[in-house]
């Protein structure tokens, strides 16, 4: 059913709520460790994608689904939530909010690159353009603008969000191939990033540790960049008249993040941080002119 004014809405509120995750990080790791937040926000998120789909009447469709597909949702946990958000989560512990945030919102472009390989993609002049456009950007902000000596300032923490952003377009691509409901694949990838972290926390880290000063913002995490945003999200490209309607609005997410991350977590945003960002969206728009598969916005094959 076509209604526009929800789908806006729904999009909105989804661009909102993924603009204050950012600070929501960086609030949480103050309080608690990477692999703490990766284990909690999981375990909550799951829980609520199997309330959501309690209210929604379709955990019967669970006992339905065939042993193969239910083994391919399970398997694609590894890639999301599990190493997205733990390479994610590492690199926020390391890097300015600022920083983690605007470079990886490189994903489109990784998707770009990665689709020349596993979809057979052609990569047009437009595209490779694009690339470029976006590596400047991300050239930029590893060098805090001092692009002529190239002194990476935390080379590895760029590189962790750089990876995370190629972890999400790997995830993206191959979950296109799941043709189950939506909000079910969701569910059993959470399932499985919940177990895997798990275990990451009995091996590497301590559930007593947890400070409660870290449980709101754990929470919020769980809940807001995990499973009901992603809800708003697909409600929001199930009632517009075109998916390109509402994508659109996700460039809005990175720009109020940096509000969001100077209002609240106190972070200065440095000149070379819009100046990269302005780049990557540029390189983005670009290669959305050419590039068929960028067409759907970053969530829309969640």
């Amino acid at each position: 059913m076509i209604n526009q004014k929800k789908a806006y809405i729904f999009a909105l509120m989804a661009v909102l709520f993924w603009s204050t995750v950012a600070t929501a990080f960086k609030i949480a790791l103050q309080n608690c460790s990477f692999l703490q937040l990766l284990f909690f926000s999981s375990l909550i998120s799951t829980i609520v994608l199997y309330l959501i789909l309690i209210i929604q009447k379709k955990t019967s469709q669970l006992i339905k689904i065939e042993r193969k597909t239910m083994i391919y949702s399970l398997t694609l946990g590894v890639l999301n939530p599990f190493l997205y958000y733990t390479i994610l989560f590492k690199a926020y512990s390391i890097l300015p909010a600022q920083e983690a945030m605007t470079l990886n919102y490189t994903w489109p472009i990784m998707l770009v690159l990665l689709s020349i390989p596993l979809l057979k993609q052609k990569l047009t002049i437009k595209s490779l353009i694009a690339v470029f456009v976006s590596f400047a950007g991300i050239i930029i902000i590893s060098t805090k603008g001092n692009i002529v000596s190239i002194n990476l300032s935390n080379f590895f923490g760029d590189i962790l969000a750089v990876g995370s952003s190629i972890i999400w377009a790997l995830f993206w691509i191959y979950n296109v191939r799941d043709k189950k409901d939506e909000v079910i694949k969701l569910f059993l990838n959470f399932l499985s990033g919940a177990i895997l972290s798990g275990v990451l926390m009995l091996l590497f880290s301590d559930f007593n540790t947890l400070k409660i000063e870290a449980l709101p913002a754990i929470i919020y995490v769980g809940i807001l960049e995990m499973s009901v945003t992603f809800v708003f999200w697909l409600l929001a490209l199930k009632y517009t008249a075109s998916t390109d309607k509402v994508s659109q609005l996700i460039f809005l997410s990175p720009f109020l993040s940096l509000i969001f991350i100077h209002l609240i977590v106190k972070e200065s945003i440095a000149i070379y941080t819009l100046t990269g960002l302005f780049f990557i969206i540029g390189g983005i728009v670009i290669q959305q002119s050419s590039f068929n598969f960028s067409r759907k916005s970053k969530n829309s094959g969640i």
